[in-house]
């Protein structure tokens, strides 16, 4: 019996955005038309300036590793068949982190300031979750 993984919450007016992104294929962070600080993850306030005036812009979806962890136990079953798996900090391109998985290579093959790019791992005709990959 497969176990579902939990799913995002897809009704929250501050990501709803990103989720619609994502389900696109396309990574979107926020920009604040006051200041031009781009952040993620979404938040009603620029957190450099407080100001509520931002938008959403698409990324490059390109990025590096920051940090990364291998794990070799899973937080909830329905990750088990995918141990062992990379959990990572990535810094995008545009300057904010995020956190995600590193896939598409063996674990062991990670590291700091590996060059990565988005693809989206689709759960559900609704959630398309994005995940990273190193770029070759």
């Amino acid at each position: 019996m497969e176990i579902p993984k939990p799913m995002p919450t897809l009704d929250d007016p501050t990501s709803d955005e990103y989720w619609a992104g994502c389900k696109r294929h396309e990574l979107l962070i926020q920009h604040c038309k006051k200041c031009g600080h781009q952040q993620f993850p979404p938040r009603q306030l620029c957190t450099e300036c407080l100001s509520t005036d931002l938008e959403w812009v698409k990324a490059s979806g390109k990025g590096r590793v920051y940090s990364f962890t291998v794990c070799h136990q899973s937080q909830h079953p329905a990750f088990q068949p995918e141990i062992p798996y990379v959990n990572a900090i990535i810094r995008l391109a545009e300057g904010p982190r995020m956190t995600s998985n590193i896939v598409d290579c063996n674990p062991e093959d990670v590291t700091c300031e590996m060059p990565v790019e988005i693809v989206f791992e689709d759960w559900t005709p609704e959630v398309s979750i994005p995940k990273f990959k190193p770029i070759k």
